[in-house]
């Protein structure tokens, strides 16, 4: 046609079919909208060469450049899911302080709602109106507002309207209960604001690891690990030694952390099952032998931070026995209300005699003796509670009971806390009311220490008229004369005695030196002594009677001239003969429901209403015998003569002479050849060897360790390893492909990623995109069409110039990723193998990547070359290609001039 008329224009799509130049975006062809307008002389009009955004355009000295592309906001749901992740990972975290509050629901009414108020205000974050200082006022009303309501409900207006004492409390409660915590033995339960501590951890470390998880950066999300494993550390450090569940714990973590960062790095998909099986199994391989690698052990800050109550510094409580009797004799000292008839009330045990009395002692003097640890409302269970409940054939009781002190009992040296049984927790009634009252912390007020071994209780600061507090307990299993005659000593490490008189020793062995039990050996010398002992406290117009219990005591009392003494001599004369029958035995001083003769007595026990109560006066003190008998723990024994056996002046009161006591035949020896009890099986009637038990107990140890060796030992593993290793990295690099750069540059990856894999697979793929598509499908026998219109889809978005939206990108890469299965699947089962842990071309490919992303950031419209073209992908390129436009250019204008002067 002559130059400047119209020519009829036509328009194709970019798979060459006819079209409008608009189409609707077609998920199938995710290039369908780009298109080009032909002339009828096929003379290019509108093209990608003469666009403004193209490479060509660039090199004729364009100055305008589009801005780089923004990453989109994260959608809502994607926040979401993260934030139900660092929740649940949080609260497994801080799951190590179950054990030190008790229960699981206590430490979830505050952990829970701390953790999701953290998430909501880590989420708020996201709208930008109400990012920073709008958060940390959300953070300090959560704090100290809604935290103390939660922790210090009972402070509360209708335990909904935080009130002025809630608030004050609960700021200082923020971090005095980090100190509670540490110095107080667990469990400790919901009282005194302790809360507060579990509330703090969970809100601001979800607060922190929930801001790393929904940064826009990928790289941030890492940073998320930190607060959780601060978690974890804190929670370990204010735990117990054991922990909860502390190896499940870990794995969970772990095997959340990384499924959620496969996911949000984009790594981890559903449609590729192979490589989301393989980082689940990592995932579970490396929680699981990192917590079995890692030790089970753990420091914990309140063994470090308060030290057991040191018993050495409060002198003997049975010095002072006698005091109690001579002046508060018919004082009331104590009222128990709800307290099982005849239990007796405790206040002191000693197990250490030095020569002088009888004292308390500690883990520091014997490994079986436990220490005085500072304890809140709830109280453990120590090893000796747990074996006597466990062992003993006789079944306590379960009681809760409320104790009163009286004037008499609060003096300031009475710090024994009276307690009955095995204490499980006590509540301390009246001083947490006045210390309500005086807007003061009742933990810092009556802090009372327990020791679970003797199942007593000291107050250093002492006890107060008035005091009530309610304890809840087991009494302690009572086994009858039959079971005790039958019993044996149960071993246990005690501090040794000093300075015991040889006449203790003489007195035991000659009284219970025959009996072939322990328990029969207890009961032969209490028989002894209440038999052969007169009674008498001597007070005013009393048998004289020296008070005391040391080695002096004890020595005139079992060999002078008079046998008289109260339960102070007779208790610490049966402890000492006993250590030297080698017995366990201890001394416990306290209250007993006695009768006229001194013995205990259920009429004591008054009940009105259902609800029983026994007062105690000071004639109820008294001291008695525990000794450890193996199936009941420490049983009590009362070697003290009836009260009301008295003596008098004309009665023969000298001891026995251990000499003129009858002894028991010795028990005689058992033939160890012939006692049939020691041998380990019977003979059989042939004759053969009755027990093979080690010989084959030898080889299946031998066959375990070596089953053990094989497979853990076994070079399979390590070849696993490696495979998983390689694909985690392939997995990562195709990852690194489809998603990083603007949605240009990912097609351009996407052939990438099919030409990496054409290599993997042993295909030489060469020359431009078409070539490398036509190479592929020939070697691995598949339909070219598919590949070649993914390679003419790659050049369009890489030469036209035109955007590419986010949509067209991922469709790209959804054929791309169902070419790649398709190229898998066309191979043999070896060559698949092989293709899938080839790492050919990955760190090549990562290079290429690093060298666009700098190229791009120069000239941002520009798009990189396809993957063996000859496109102007280096700048010696586009210099030739600017030269080559000014020729064609120059050729134009004269071929014009040329057809202008034929026409004139």
């Amino acid at each position: 046609m002559p130059a400047g008329s119209d020519s009829p224009t036509r328009t194709e799509s970019f798979g060459g079919t006819a079209g409008p130049a608009h189409t609707a975006y077609d998920a199938s062809r995710p290039f369908a909208s780009f298109s080009s307008t032909m002339t009828g002389s096929e003379t290019i009009t509108g093209s990608w060469a003469e666009s403004t955004h193209s490479v060509i355009w660039l090199t004729r000295g364009g100055k305008g450049r589009l801005p780089l592309a923004k990453e989109p906001r994260r959608p809502w749901g994607a926040n979401l899911i993260s934030l139900a992740v660092i929740v649940v990972t949080v609260l497994v975290a801080a799951t190590n302080l179950i054990d030190v509050y008790g229960s699981p629901v206590v430490w979830a009414v505050a952990a829970v709602p701390a953790a999701l108020l953290g998430a909501l205000v880590a989420l708020a974050g996201q709208v930008r109106a109400l990012r920073f200082w709008w958060q940390i006022v959300f953070l300090l009303c959560c704090q100290w507002i809604v935290g103390p309501v939660v922790a210090l409900n009972d402070t509360t207006i209708a335990h909904v309207v935080p009130s002025a004492d809630t608030l004050s409390m609960g700021f200082i409660d923020t971090f005095g209960s980090f100190k509670y915590l540490i110095a107080v033995a667990p469990p400790i339960g919901d009282d005194d604001g302790s809360l507060m501590a579990v509330w703090t951890i969970c809100l601001w470390m979800t607060f922190l690891a929930g801001l790393f998880a929904l940064s826009s950066k990928r790289a941030l999300s890492v940073l998320s690990t930190l607060p959780v494993a601060g978690t974890l550390a804190v929670g370990a450090l204010l735990g117990t030694d054991s922990g909860f569940y502390p190896m499940v714990t870990g794995i969970a973590i772990a095997i959340l952390v990384i499924v959620w960062l496969s996911w949000r790095w984009q790594l981890l998909e559903l449609s590729r099952w192979f490589s989301a099986t393989v980082i689940l199994l990592l995932a579970v391989a490396l929680a699981v032998g990192a917590c079995l690698g890692i030790g089970q052990s753990r420091l914990t800050l309140r063994d470090r931070y308060d030290p057991p109550l040191s018993p050495y510094d409060y002198a003997s409580p049975l010095s002072g026995m006698r005091s109690y009797v001579k002046d508060h004799k018919n004082d009331k000292l104590l009222t128990v209300t709800g307290l099982p008839a005849g239990t007796p009330v405790r206040l002191a045990v000693m197990d250490q005699f030095d020569g002088n009395v009888w004292n308390l002692s500690d883990s520091t003097a014997a490994s079986d003796s436990s220490d005085y640890r500072r304890v809140g409302t709830r109280i453990p269970a120590g090893d000796d509670d747990a074996g006597r409940q466990s062992d003993a054939k006789t079944a306590g009781k379960r009681f809760t009971a409320t104790f009163t002190i009286h004037q008499g009992l609060d003096d300031k040296d009475d710090k024994w806390m009276p307690l009955a049984g095995s204490a499980s927790s006590v509540t301390v009634n009246a001083a947490a009311k006045k210390a309500a009252k005086t807007g003061s912390s009742s933990r810092e007020r009556t802090p009372f220490y327990y020791n679970t071994g003797t199942d007593s209780a000291i107050i250093p600061s002492g006890l107060t008229a008035g005091m009530s507090y309610t304890e809840s307990g087991m009494t302690s299993p009572v086994p009858s004369d039959k079971q005790i005659a039958g019993a044996d000593a149960q071993p246990t490490s005690q501090p040794g005695t000093k300075d015991v008189p040889d006449s203790v020793g003489k007195f035991a062995a000659s009284v219970a030196g025959g009996e072939d039990t322990a328990g029969a050996q207890a009961q032969a010398l209490v028989s002894q002594l209440k038999d052969s002992g007169w009674f008498s406290h001597g007070l005013h117009g009393e048998y004289a009677s020296l008070p005391g219990h040391g080695s002096y005591r004890v020595n005139a009392l079992l060999a002078g001239t008079a046998m008289v003494g109260d339960s102070e001599q007779y208790a610490s004369a049966m402890a000492l003969m006993a250590r030297e029958l080698g017995l366990p035995s201890r001394v416990v001083l306290g209250f007993l429901p006695k009768n006229e003769d001194g013995d205990i007595s259920a009429d004591r026990t008054k009940t009105v209403n259902g609800v029983s109560t026994v007062e105690f006066t000071g004639n109820d003190i008294e001291a008695w015998v525990e000794i450890n008998l193996e199936g009941y723990g420490w049983v009590a024994f009362y070697p003290t003569p009836k009260e009301t056996k008295v003596p008098d002046e004309n009665q023969n009161l000298t001891p026995p002479n251990p000499q003129t006591l009858v002894r028991q035949p010795p028990v005689p020896l058992t033939d160890p050849l012939r006692d049939e009890d020691q041998a380990h099986g019977k003979s059989a009637l042939a004759g053969e060897d009755a027990d093979n038990t080690t010989t084959d107990q030898t080889w299946a140890r031998i066959r375990q360790v070596a089953l053990a060796v094989a497979v853990w030992g076994s070079p399979v593993w390590l070849m696993l390893a490696v495979c998983g290793l390689i694909l985690l990295i392939k997995a990562i690099a195709l990852a690194r492909l489809r998603r990083r750069g603007d949605p240009r540059r990912r097609v351009a990856s996407g052939w990438q990623a099919i030409h990496l894999m054409a290599g993997q697979s042993g295909v030489d793929a060469r020359g431009t995109r078409r070539d490398q598509a036509q190479a592929i499908a020939r070697e691995l026998d598949i339909d070219a069409a598919a590949l070649t219109a993914l390679g003419r889809e790659a050049d369009r978005a890489a030469f036209s110039g035109e955007s590419v939206t986010d949509e067209q990108a991922a469709a790209y890469w959804k054929t791309v990723a169902d070419v790649r299965k398709t190229m898998l699947a066309s191979q043999s089962t070896l060559r698949r193998i092989r293709t899938r842990l080839s790492l050919r071309g990955v760190f090549h490919n990562v290079r290429i990547l690093s060298s666009v992303r700098m190229r791009l950031h120069r000239h941002p419209h520009a798009s990189p070359a396809p993957s063996g073209s000859k496109g102007p992908s280096r700048p010696s390129d586009v210099g030739r290609a600017s030269a080559a436009g000014t020729r064609m250019k120059q050729n134009q204008q004269r071929i014009r001039k040329k057809r202008k002067g034929r026409q004139s």
